[in-house]
C-alpha cells in the first residue's frame, strides 16, 4: 500500500481536528483538558461554526485554551467568563458563545456570575472542568474538593466542620429556570469521551437555538495536584469522584418537549 492509498478518505481512521493548531500543549501528562479541547474543536468543525464561534477563557489552567483552538477568544478576569459571554452573545446573537472554566473559577471566584447568567437564561454554553482542586496555583482546596481529600491547604483532608461540604454547583444550576440543559460527563474512557462530545454538541445546539443556558460539567483528573500517575488518577476519580459527582443528565428540558 502506497502513501497515497493510506491517505484516501476510506482508509483514514483518525485525523487531528483542523481547529487544533500545532502548538505543544502545556498540560501535564494525563490531564483531561487536552481531550476536552479535541472534542470541542471537532464539534465546532462538524457544526460548521469555525468562523462564528466565540470562546471565553478566564484564569486558571483553562485560560490557555485560546492557545490551542483556532477560534475567536476573549480572556476574562478570574470567574467573570459568564458575564463576558453574556455580552458577547447579546452583541453577536448569531454566534456560538461558550465559556471554558475550571471548578475554582466557576464555583468559587465566579459563583455569582455563573448563577446569575444561568438564572437569566443567557443563550450560552458553559463547559465546566471539575477536577476538585485548584490546579494551576498550587493544588489548594476548591469548593468541589471531596470530604477527606488532601490538598495543599487541607493536608490532612477536607473537614466538613471546618471547610463545609463539597459544592455540587451543577445540581444547583439545574434548579434555575434559565437553564435548559445541565449534564455531568467525563473523558476517562472512549465511551465516556463519546458521551461528553454528544453533550457538548447538544449544549452548542441549544445556544444556537436560543433555548437558554446549557452547562456541561466534565469530571476530570489533576494528576499533578493529586500527586498520582495518570493511570492512578483515573482510577481514583472513578472510585472517589464519580460517587460524589455521578455522571449523566441532571436537567434536559429540550428532550422532554
Amino acid at each position: 500500500m502506497t502513501l497515497e492509498d493510506i491517505k484516501r478518505p476510506e482508509n483514514i481512521v483518525y485525523c487531528k481536528p483542523s481547529l487544533l493548531n500545532d502548538n505543544n500543549m502545556h498540560y501535564c501528562p494525563g490531564c483531561s483538558h487536552g481531550v476536552v479541547h479535541k472534542i470541542l474543536a471537532e464539534t465546532i468543525e462538524e457544526m460548521g461554526l469555525e468562523n462564528n464561534t466565540i470562546g471565553i477563557a478566564p484564569v486558571g489552567c483553562a485560560v490557555f485554551a485560546y492557545n490551542y483552538i483556532d477560534i475567536d477568544w476573549i480572556e476574562a478576569a478570574h470567574g467573570r467568563a459568564p458575564a463576558v459571554a453574556t455580552a458577547a452573545k447579546r452583541l453577536n446573537p448569531s454566534n456560538l458563545v461558550f465559556t471554558y472554566q475550571g471548578d475554582g473559577d466557576l464555583a468559587a471566584i465566579g459563583t455569582a456570575e455563573t448563577i446569575h447568567a444561568a438564572n437569566r437564561g443567557e443563550n450560552i454554553a458553559i463547559i465546566f472542568i471539575n477536577n476538585a482542586i485548584y490546579g494551576m496555583t498550587g493544588g489548594q482546596m476548591a469548593p468541589t474538593t471531596l470530604e477527606g481529600m488532601a490538598t495543599s491547604t487541607t493536608p490532612y483532608g477536607r473537614r466538613v466542620d471546618l471547610n463545609g461540604y463539597p459544592l455540587k454547583i451543577s445540581d444547583l444550576l439545574a434548579q434555575l429556570e434559565g437553564t435548559c440543559y445541565v449534564t455531568r460527563q467525563a473523558v476517562h474512557t472512549t465511551a465516556a469521551v463519546k458521551k461528553a462530545k454528544q453533550a457538548i454538541r447538544k449544549a452548542f445546539e441549544n445556544s444556537m437555538a436560543k433555548r437558554g443556558t446549557s452547562v456541561v460539567e466534565i469530571v476530570s483528573t489533576c494528576n499533578s495536584g493529586w500527586k498520582k500517575s495518570p493511570v492512578k488518577s483515573n482510577e481514583w476519580m472513578v472510585e472517589n469522584m464519580l460517587p460524589q459527582y455521578p455522571l449523566g443528565d441532571i436537567k434536559n428540558i429540550v428532550d422532554k418537549q
